[in-house]
C-alpha cells in the first residue's frame, strides 16, 4: 500500500484549521497542523512533509516569509491561501516560492483537487482517493541534452545549466521550462500553460503563470523567454 502524503497545514483560525484538517484525513491524506508560522517552520523540519498549505496572514512568521523560508532549504510544493484574490500578498507569495494559491473561503474538493494536481507534478500520490486517478507525469520531449544559447537542458537527468553554472530550478519552474523547450520559437498562451504545466482543466489565475516565467527567467537569462503581447510567452531558439 502506498503511503499516506503528508500535508503541512499552517492555519491561525481554529475553526478553519481543524475543519480542513478532518477534510483532508478523510481524503486519504496525513495532516500535521499548526497555527503560526515559527511553529510551522519547526513542524517542517521535523517531519518533511509532502506538500505545505501555507495561510498568508498567520502570527510569528507570516506565511510569504515562511515559504520563503522552506524554499531556502526545500523545493517542496507549497500552496498559499489568501483571504483576498486581489491582494498584493497572492503576488508575493508566489514571488517567494510558491507553487499555487486559493482563495478563501474555500470549497473542500477544490482544494483537494489542487493540492492533488500539484502533487501529480511532483510525482507524489495526493491521497488515498487519487491513487487509482492519477495518471503518469508527461515525459519530456527527446532525450539527452537541449541547448539554447549558453542554455543547456538534461531532459534525462533533469538538471539545467547556464553557461556551463548549474541551474536550481524548483520542480513546477523546471516543467515549465520543459514546456517551453518541447516548441521552442511557438508560443504558448497562459492558459495552455495553465493545462500543461499547471494541471488545471478550467481557466485559473494567469498571475500564477506570469510570476513563474519571471522568476524563470531570473535563472535562466531575462532574453530568453520573450513575451508576445496579447498572446502568451515563447521560448527563443
Amino acid at each position: 500500500m502506498n503511503q499516506q502524503t503528508h500535508v503541512l497545514f499552517v492555519e491561525d483560525d481554529d475553526v478553519i484549521r481543524e475543519a480542513t484538517q478532518l477534510a483532508l484525513e478523510r481524503d486519504g491524506f496525513s495532516v500535521t497542523a499548526v497555527a503560526d508560522g515559527l511553529h510551522g517552520l519547526e513542524s517542517f523540519r521535523a517531519v518533511r512533509p509532502d506538500i505545505a498549505l501555507l495561510d498568508v496572514m498567520v502570527p510569528g512568521l507570516d506565511g510569504v516569509s515562511l515559504c520563503r523560508r522552506i524554499r531556502d532549504e526545500s523545493t517542496v510544493p507549497v500552496i498559499m491561501l489568501s483571504a483576498r484574490a486581489d491582494s498584493i500578498d497572492v503576488v508575493l507569495g508566489l514571488e517567494a516560492g510558491a507553487d499555487d494559491y486559493v482563495t478563501k473561503p474555500f470549497d473542500g474538493a477544490v482544494l483537494v483537487a489542487r493540492i492533488r494536481a500539484v502533487l501529480r507534478r511532483f510525482g507524489h500520490a495526493g491521497g488515498a482517493a487519487a491513487r487509482d486517478t492519477d495518471r503518469p507525469a508527461e515525459e519530456p520531449a527527446g532525450s539527452g541534452t537541449l541547448r539554447f544559447g549558453e542554455l543547456e537542458i538534461d531532459t534525462e537527468g533533469m538538471e539545467v545549466r547556464r553557461a556551463g553554472a548549474l541551474v536550481s530550478l524548483t520542480p513546477t519552474e523546471m516543467r515549465l521550462l520543459l514546456e517551453f523547450s518541447r516548441a521552442p520559437g511557438t508560443v504558448l498562451s497562459r492558459d495552455k500553460l495553465l493545462e500543461r504545466v499547471w494541471d488545471y482543466g478550467w481557466g485559473g489565475d494567469t498571475r500564477v503563470v506570469d510570476v513563474h516565467v519571471q522568476r524563470l527567467r531570473t535563472k535562466i537569462g531575462q532574453d530568453r523567454i520573450e513575451t508576445v503581447r496579447g498572446f502568451g510567452y515563447k521560448l527563443r531558439g
